[in-house]
């Protein structure tokens, strides 16, 4: 059994997908599409930079999507593959999420790009700039992060954002329980603990705004049942009713990332690999995860040709 999954924000960098698109015409058919899809030459941004640009919310959220579809478009038109016929679940990490369910056929390209693009502006406008925070935890488990994070909160928000391997959680919520949270974390066993540099305090409550923006987007727009199961961010379980998806992806923007379990469930429900789409952040954890389990990140199109021949 075989699990496609698709990275999340950070995995943006200046120069991403440009060697692909110069290869595949699959690939630049992708980057124009979205480029129109948004009225934007985001696949210039995407190539060129500048970096600060391409990192904004509202830019990177389909930036990334649109480099892991155009990776997935070339296996698929290069390398003759069918999604349907090689995979038994798709998974995406936070935004990803919404990649995943574009390469299952749950959105078009289009409508995914949109509603990226409508999710980064919603998300960067729910909290004025300063006020909330993220911080990473390393070295801790989820129960040892919301007992940090519930000792540093002291009537604000501060929350578990994402539980992302066995060693790496993400605490998100307002700036001065974060800051409360970092020598706390020193003191209750963490080996590091430090600010992300992110804009905004993703996957904690103070995003019920963008929450509320995106049940409007999302309801606005046709949603189909997926080629095969979706393992949702909120649930760490496979979903495959539109309905149920569409709800899960509001919960998702205040709820929990809980990738490690997602990755677990995968792998004791038959998932012998996986194939991570335009990024290599996901191979890591899941790596920590699943040591067992084998881990592929196609990227270029040598990553591609080779991952097409084995199948």
């Amino acid at each position: 059994m075989r699990a496609f999954i698709f990275p999340g924000q950070g995995s943006q960098a200046v120069g991403m997908g440009t060697a692909l698109a110069a290869a595949s015409p699959h690939a630049r058919e992708v980057f124009q599409e979205v480029d129109e899809a948004l009225g934007q030459n985001l696949s210039k941004l995407m190539a060129e930079g500048p970096e600060d640009a391409l990192t904004l919310t509202a830019n990177a959220q389909p930036a990334i999507m649109a480099n892991a579809i155009a990776v997935l478009r070339v296996l698929e038109k290069d390398g003759g593959i069918r999604l349907a016929d090689k995979v038994d679940f798709v998974a995406g990490h936070s935004l990803g999420e919404y990649s995943a369910l574009c390469a299952a056929g749950s959105f078009d390209l289009a409508t995914t790009a949109r509603l990226l693009r409508r999710r980064g502006e919603a998300m960067q406008a729910a909290v004025p700039v300063g006020v909330g925070a993220m911080a990473a935890l390393l070295g801790v488990d989820v129960e040892k992060a919301r007992a940090i994070a519930e000792a540093a909160a002291q009537g604000e928000v501060c929350t578990v954002a994402n539980d992302n391997d066995p060693g790496q959680v993400v605490i998100s919520g307002h700036r001065d329980a974060i800051e409360r949270a970092l020598p706390l974390a020193k003191e209750m066993g963490a080996k590091r603990a430090l600010l992300l540099p992110v804009s905004a305090p993703f996957h904690c409550p103070l995003m019920q705004p963008a929450a509320d923006a995106m049940a409007e987007a999302l309801a606005a727009v046709a949603l189909q049942a997926p080629l095969v199961p979706v393992y949702a961010n909120v649930t760490a379980a496979p979903a495959a009713d539109p309905d149920t998806i569409r709800g899960l992806l509001v919960e998702q923007v205040t709820g929990m990332v809980r990738w490690r379990e997602s990755v677990r469930a995968m792998a004791d429900g038959g998932v012998t690999e996986f194939v991570e789409f335009g990024g290599k952040v996901l191979g890591g954890m899941v790596k920590r995860i699943t040591p067992d389990v084998p881990t592929v990140s196609l990227v270029t199109m040598d990553d591609i040709e080779a991952f097409a021949k084995g199948l």
